[in-house]
């Protein structure tokens, strides 16, 4: 909340807590401590003489009051931003905040790269990052919440413009001492006796994945669900069972010969990453820049 003054540092919490229904998550999310949101909302109820959060048994929820402020700094967010993005337009400087959202694979293996890049050419721009699974990353943006999204998958909102950015290659990997790595060819029938290790559903990584059991007629006697891929990685490398996973998310496990990969006739699945936007949304400058390192990462 660097750079703000304190009113808009009360409104950006007051529209956190009101939003997250929690004093902790509105902490993380805005990297403030707790018994300071606290404090910020204490200072708005006082200046406007009236209660805006109760707390009824562990869960929070807006008062009447509450409410109507919420649609104000909604609003005044919505016009402030608007604003902003006019005024650097006439002057045709990219520049000011840039919510941008990203699936788990693309978030944690390749955006801090091109986050890198647009922060050394336009200073200026102010990015933050959002990381979720693609269905979070498409609802996000389509609510408004994200200008810009790079994700895997298909599970879009219809009204939601898709860009292909660059195509990915999916493996199957397994520990290093693997019993079936190392084998020229695996059969469906070795893979279907293998514990999977496997994303959420709604994540681009497990659709894949389903749709690569399916093709090949495996139904897994056994399967583990994880929210990461990170966590899947260390499932692998652990010996917990064999997973799916893109190419970006394991050149280091298995440069460190940590992972192997599971020779099999249809792989690699290939899959696109690609770029979502909001189809009648008007651009801002920081977007349209940002999308052009995106494009010109991957050429």
């Amino acid at each position: 909340m660097e750079g703000m003054t304190t009113m808009e540092q009360k409104y950006s919490v007051f529209l956190a807590v009101a939003e997250e229904r929690s004093f902790s998550r509105a902490a993380d999310s805005l990297f403030i401590s707790q018994p300071a949101v606290s404090q910020y909302v204490a200072g708005l109820e006082k200046e406007l003489g009236a209660a805006l959060i109760i707390r009824d048994h562990k869960k929070l929820r807006l008062t009447k009051a509450g409410k109507i402020l919420y649609e104000y700094v909604v609003e005044l967010k919505q016009a402030h931003k608007e604003m902003n993005q006019k005024i650097q337009g006439i002057l045709n400087i990219p520049a000011g905040e840039l919510r941008i959202g990203a699936s788990y694979t693309f978030g944690e293996y390749i955006l801090p790269h091109t986050i890198s890049i647009l922060m050394e050419k336009f200073p200026n721009i102010h990015p933050t990052i959002t990381i979720g699974n693609t269905t979070e990353i498409a609802a996000k943006l389509h609510d408004d919440q994200l200008d810009i999204g790079i994700v895997e998958g298909m599970n879009l909102h219809q009204d939601l413009t898709v860009i292909k950015l660059t195509e990915d290659e999916m493996y199957i990997a397994a520990g290093k001492d693997h019993s079936l790595a190392g084998k020229t060819r695996i059969t469906a029938k070795e893979l279907e006796h293998e514990r999977w290790i496997i994303r959420e559903k709604g994540s681009g990584t497990r659709e894949a994945t389903d749709q690569f059991l399916k093709s090949q007629g495996i139904k897994p006697l056994e399967s583990m669900e994880c929210g990461s891929t990170q966590i899947i990685k260390e499932s692998v490398e652990a010996g917990l069972g064999i997973s799916l996973i893109s190419r970006w998310a394991i050149r280091k496990e298995y440069d460190m010969k940590l992972l192997r990969i599971l020779n099999h006739k249809d792989t690699p699945v290939k899959r696109d990453f690609s770029i979502i936007r909001q189809s009648e949304k008007d651009s801002s400058k920081a977007i349209e820049v940002f999308q052009e390192v995106l494009l010109e990462y991957f050429l």
